[in-house]
């Protein structure tokens, strides 16, 4: 019943922003995605094969001019759960609204922290089984947030997230999350994008982490490094790192992806993207992961189909 009512309400906010973004004459934006793999799943010694979707999802955004400098910008956007064997297969993703002038960017609702934005495009394996949140900390997206983003000073930007205390996922305790970032993430305009965050109580831990990624040609490389601990607790912090690399040859793009946690374990991916077209392409993926203290390996092999909108 409460899938139903999610999914005539989001029909209705899209259906309704679309005539309001008409009559101001202002741009809306419907988008999606569905990225969807047929899989063979290696867990805990166990194998099975799935039909998976991957982060898969409909969303509205927009702006509005409301004048001397200053707009209204919003987005409503949520997973669709392909592989769901219900219908309740919405689940919310980033929503919020804000505005947007001379001063920077200012945002409220559910949110990306800073440190999530500040990875860019590092993770060639985002949203499938090689996802480096599979062993880093620091991959949030929090209800009841606040986002601020500054102007860019040259190609320099910081930004700041606070996560509220009454924010579910952070179990009483507010939380900060902070980011200078260097460059384009897409690295269309700037051949080299850095960035460092910090975390402190977001979800229960302080986190460290530097991203950098660079492009020569058709090649791009990428790494980070982390430093992740408890913030309540008694708990050493631990290390870790991620390299990543693509290259691109012609309509196809090779990736390999390594990450190792101290204490946690590692995982490295290797992976081809075959384009179709601009919003669409085909894909395989091969993930291991080695997690410490367990004596098998988990394996992931997938083949998919990713189309936009």
């Amino acid at each position: 019943m409460m899938n139903a009512i999610c999914k005539t309400l989001l029909a209705t906010a899209i259906a309704s922003a679309c005539i309001a973004s008409a009559q101001a004459a202002e741009p809306l934006t419907v988008y999606g995605k569905l990225n969807v793999t047929v899989q063979s799943n290696d867990e805990g010694g166990e194998s099975e094969t799935a039909v998976q979707s991957n982060a898969s999802r409909l969303g509205a955004k927009g702006e509005y001019d409301l004048g001397n400098s200053l707009s209204a910008f919003y987005q409503v956007e949520y997973e669709v759960a392909t592989n769901d064997d219900s219908s309740n297969n919405f689940k919310a993703r980033s929503q919020f609204v804000g505005l947007k002038g001379n001063f920077g960017a200012i945002s409220v609702g559910r949110q990306d922290t800073m440190m999530k934005v500040s990875q860019g495009k590092v993770d060639q394996f985002n949203d499938l089984s090689g996802d480096l949140k599979s062993l880093f900390k620091g991959d949030n997206r929090i209800e009841q947030t606040v986002n601020y983003v500054s102007p860019a000073l040259g190609d320099v930007k910081f930004g700041v997230t606070y996560a509220a205390e009454a924010a579910n996922s952070q179990d009483g305790e507010s939380g900060v999350s902070a980011a200078l970032m260097y460059g384009d993430a897409g690295l269309k305009k700037t051949p080299i994008y850095a960035a460092i965050a910090y975390d402190s109580k977001v979800k229960g831990y302080d986190t460290v982490r530097a991203t950098v990624q660079g492009k020569v040609a058709d090649l791009k490389l990428g790494a980070m490094y982390q430093s992740q601990e408890k913030s309540e607790g008694d708990s050493d912090s631990i290390d870790g790192y991620l390299v990543s690399a693509a290259y691109d040859i012609n309509a196809v793009t090779l990736k390999a992806q390594y990450q190792d946690m101290e204490d946690t374990g590692d995982s490295w991916s290797v992976g081809a993207d075959y384009k179709l077209a601009k919003p669409t392409k085909l894909f395989a993926f091969y993930t291991n992961r080695s997690m410490e203290g367990v004596s098998d390996d988990d394996s992931y092999f997938g083949v998919g189909l990713e189309h936009k909108f």
